[in-house]
């Protein structure tokens, strides 16, 4: 039986390769409203993946159209619980109408990578994503306190590194201020999913090795080579032996 890796892109976000990053990935983290989206991108984007056969989940943001999601921000437990159960039911209720079921939530830029590192913010998100569906998977940054939160919750996660962004020693991205945090060279990015995927390990802006466990691995569809690093990444997979297919969500437990 071949070993089984999920390959995850944030489309409906206006970068204008929707259709062609698609085909070559199989789950879509869409966004729903807080940096970017609206009913119509939400819709278009959930046929484009009911089309190829893509899992479809829900990427909930700071409200923040203006800096795209990406600028850190503070509310309250109660604002954010708000806002992201008010994006992951947009997007359910439109899934819902085309015949579609969500399979995860994926928060995106600063909300995911604050509640990465902050056990309260991860609780809210948590929370939020019990209070719409315990069966969906939460999908966040290996071995954060996302990823803690929610399985001290019992909830089905998905740990995910990245093809195109470097990694601090605790684990943690690269901040994208950095002239380090963005991987442009194709080869790298390649080599870099390779190794995460095959032995485990990264090294890091400092050239140390550290360990991360990979359920699925994010292929940023805004980039300006977004498509040629798709298609590299999942052609070196297969050609690995892996089957690119997402993660299944569980039965709703009753």
């Amino acid at each position: 039986m071949r070993p089984r890796i999920d390959l995850n892109c944030d489309l409906g976000e206006g970068a204008g390769h929707d259709a062609e990053l698609m085909p070559l990935v199989s789950s879509a983290n869409i966004a729903c409203g807080g940096h970017a989206g609206d009913a119509d991108t939400m819709r278009a984007t959930l046929r484009l993946a009911k089309v190829h056969g893509v899992a479809v989940g829900a990427h909930p943001s700071w409200p923040d159209r203006i800096a795209f999601g990406r600028r850190e921000m503070t509310a309250t437990a109660d604002d954010v619980f708000g806002w992201v159960v008010e994006q992951i039911l947009t997007l359910m209720s439109l899934a819902q109408a085309e015949g579609m079921q969500l399979s995860h939530v994926k928060p995106h830029g600063a909300l995911y990578n604050q509640a990465a590192r902050d056990s309260v913010l991860a609780e809210v998100l948590i929370r939020a994503v019990c209070a719409v569906d315990r069966t969906l998977i939460v999908c966040g940054p290996a071995g954060s306190r996302l990823i803690a939160a929610g399985r001290a919750a019992g909830l089905q996660v998905m740990e995910e590194v990245f093809a195109d962004r470097r990694y601090r020693d605790d684990g943690s991205l690269e901040p994208r201020a950095s002239p380090r945090a963005l991987i442009t060279d194709q080869a790298e990015a390649v080599g870099q999913v390779l190794a995460l995927i095959q032995t485990g390990q990264v090294t890091t802006v400092a050239g140390n090795r550290i360990t991360l466990a990979a359920d699925t691995v994010c292929l940023h569809g805004d980039g300006i080579k977004a498509v040629e690093f798709a298609r590299a990444v999942r052609s070196a997979l297969t050609g690995a032996g892996f089957e690119i297919r997402a993660s299944g969500r569980k039965e709703r437990r009753t």
